[in-house]
């Protein structure tokens, strides 16, 4: 019986060691100024959360080369749970800037903010890719 309860306690800690936090996957960012998006690839990375470029889009909604795929956009983003992930850093592609960062995840909708030297700028809206 002993040996069935240990069994059973590590199948269960192996599964939620396995399971997928909900930020993780592919978003749209918003599109910049110019119209242009991309699509960022979020994974695990140590304990934290780091997303890269994976694609990006003109205004037209084309697939377009990039100097930027495979570039960081998030990385050290922390969980803190009911959707809320901070302490990370955002790179934004338009401005050449580096935020310090916050996300909100509800549902399919992750909500971007950053901060430089006091001035926070909404990075508006990104939407999970299917």
């Amino acid at each position: 019986m002993k040996m069935f309860a240990i069994a059973v306690a590590m199948s269960l800690s192996a599964g939620a060691a396995l399971a997928a936090d909900p930020v993780e996957g592919v978003w749209k960012t918003k599109p910049d100024d110019n119209g242009n998006y991309g699509y960022v690839k979020v994974v695990p990375c140590g304990t934290a959360f780091c997303g890269t470029l994976i694609k990006a889009f003109d205004s037209s909604g084309a697939e377009k080369a990039s100097e930027n795929i495979g570039r960081a956009i998030i990385w050290d983003m922390v969980a803190y749970g009911d959707g809320a992930y901070d302490d990370g850093k955002i790179w934004s592609p338009d401005r050449d800037k580096t935020y310090s960062s916050d996300m909100q995840l509800t549902g399919d909708k992750l909500a971007v903010r950053g901060c430089v030297l006091g001035i926070c700028r909404d990075g508006g809206t990104w939407s999970r890719v299917k």
